[in-house]
């Protein structure tokens, strides 16, 4: 892989989450602009170095890091949750940095079409069904 593909890979991550984080930075949530655009970035990065390390041994499994992504996004992930009496906050924000992870690694696997059918469908289910959700919940 070229420096040149590298650096549209990571860019497209970027971009990426810079929609996702925009959106939920619109709506005043938890985790926006910068925390989208890093968590799709960073997993951008490790798939990136994964493909790049497997390229020099090829007895290398390209799909370990990406595992070990889930994992780490997951745990981050759950420091956005926090409970309040009753209430639980921060599940969507929560899914959504795991989202922008996800789209980091599919950019960085040079499926840019399908990263941006993902971005769209993550601000599509965060714009939309807000209000919806809203309406659910205050309904008597």
């Amino acid at each position: 892989m070229s420096t040149t593909e590298f650096f549209t890979r990571l860019v497209i991550a970027l971009f990426a989450g810079l929609i996702i984080g925009f959106e939920r930075q619109w709506h005043h949530k938890e985790t926006g602009l910068k925390t989208n655009m890093l968590v799709a970035t960073g997993a951008a990065a490790f798939v990136l170095l994964s493909i790049k390390v497997a390229a020099t041994a090829p007895n290398i499994d390209v799909t370990r890091i990406t595992a070990q992504v889930v994992m780490g996004v997951g745990f981050l992930g759950a420091g956005v949750i926090f409970r309040e009496g009753a209430n639980v906050h921060g599940l969507n924000s929560a899914a959504t940095i795991w989202c922008s992870a996800a789209i980091g690694c599919i950019a960085a696997s040079g499926y840019f079409a399908e990263a941006l059918i993902c971005t769209f469908l993550v601000t599509i289910v965060n714009t939309v069904l807000e209000p919806i959700e809203k309406w659910m919940r205050n309904r008597k």
